[in-house]
């Protein structure tokens, strides 16, 4: 009976470390500063991602809500960054980001200069955000806000 409830501890004990962990990241991401934005890369499939969003000075960091990483998933250098589209959530996507009322396809790169596609799934709050943030590079330091003709 004593290694049922041992084995039993142990088991639980597996399951509750990694659920705090994951909301103590949470936590500290949002108190830096972080806001809340889906995300998704394949754009034929509706695999969005909930994730917390951060502008660590020239770049856009992405982290995935349900990742173990100590690091962001997705880095954008803001120099590079610029919205590709714009629209509304489609009806079939709506079920995935609740909150957003807009949807931007951006392109840039990395820090290791690859090309990256994505889609941010944003509320009006985060949007307005984002795009301050982008709009207010210094001067002589990139293109300010871009959208692709």
């Amino acid at each position: 009976m004593e290694l049922i409830a041992a084995i039993v501890g142990v088991l639980l004990l597996c399951l509750v470390v990694p659920l705090v962990w994951l909301a103590v990241r949470r936590v500290r991401l949002m108190r830096g500063g972080g806001v809340d934005l889906c995300l998704r890369r394949r754009f034929a499939v509706t695999d969005w991602h909930f994730g917390v969003g951060r502008y660590e000075g020239e770049r856009f960091a992405w982290y995935r809500l349900t990742s173990f990483r100590v690091g962001p998933t997705v880095v954008i250098d803001r120099a590079e960054l610029e919205i590709v589209d714009r629209r509304p959530p489609h009806r079939s996507e709506e079920f995935a980001i609740p909150t957003a009322i807009e949807v931007l396809r951006c392109r840039g790169r990395d820090a290791g200069g690859r090309r990256i596609d994505v889609e941010l799934a944003m509320s009006g709050d985060v949007r307005t955000g984002f795009l301050a943030w982008l709009e207010s590079t210094p001067p002589g330091q990139g293109h300010g806000y871009r959208e692709a003709s």
